[in-house]
This record gives C-alpha cells, structure tokens and sequence, in this order.
C-alpha cells in the first residue's frame, strides 16, 4: 500500500487568527485540540473529512513573507466562479485578497489567492480536474 497524504502542520504567530480565518474562508472547523509542549495544538479539517485531511495549528511559527509573484498555496476548490468573486470580495474588504480573480487556460481555471494571517497563500479556484464537478474534466 501507498502512503497516503493525511496532513499538513504549520505553526504560527496568531494561532487564533488562523482558526478564524480557516474557519471563515475554508468551511473548516476544529475537531480536536490538545495542549502540547507548553502550548494549545489545533486540528482543523472541513465537514465530512475529518479522516481524509487536516491541518495542524501550532503557535510559535514566524509570518511568512511571500512574494506576490510566489505561487506557494494551499488549493481549495469551490463550486462556482460567483463563489471565487464572492470570498474575492470578502478578502477584498479585510484586506487578505493578493491575487485578484483571474482566468488561466486548463487545467488552472478561474482562481483568487489570499493571504493567511500567518502569511501563507490560500487560492480558491472553480474549474480544475480537483474538487468539485472534477469527475468529469480528464486530468492531463
């Protein structure tokens, strides 16, 4: 058997921030936490997933200071690109928007990026071979 892909785990310098905004942006919500070395230690995962992917939150971690030209993310999938113009608009309003809605050739699609309040890139994107509707787009 394969290894699977099960999780990522950052630390942070506002371990309450990020849960806000995973939380807000990403649908994602706590389903475990436990004191760790001095600290509180978050699992996050979205609805339905908990035993497929999660992030684990730690404090402690330095912001991150990524170019806007630094591609570096994490990929979410949304259903529609009114969703990709509306958490565009969101983060627009607070701030967090560096990469404005933009169409891209296949297989990238219609995406936004955001900027997470530990400095990591979150794009959202509709029209991918991953995620939703994505069981009919061949992957190339």
């Amino acid at each position: 058997m394969l290894p699977t892909l099960t999780h990522v785990a950052l630390h942070v310098p506002d371990l309450e921030a990020c849960i806000r905004f995973y939380s807000r942006f990403c649908g994602m919500r706590v389903i475990h936490e436990r004191a760790g070395k001095g600290s509180r230690i978050v699992w996050m995962a979205e609805p339905g997933k908990e035993h497929q992917f999660i992030f684990v939150i730690m404090p402690g971690g330095d912001d991150r200071h990524l170019a806007p030209d630094d591609y570096s993310h994490f990929g979410f999938a949304v259903e529609s690109r009114e969703q990709v113009d509306a958490i565009a608009a969101d983060a627009g309003r607070d701030g967090c928007l560096i990469w404005p809605p933009r169409d891209e050739p296949y297989p990238v699609g219609y995406y936004c990026g955001l900027r997470d309040p530990a400095g990591n890139y979150v794009e959202f994107s509709y029209g991918q071979p991953l995620g939703p509707g994505s069981e009919a787009m061949p992957i190339p």
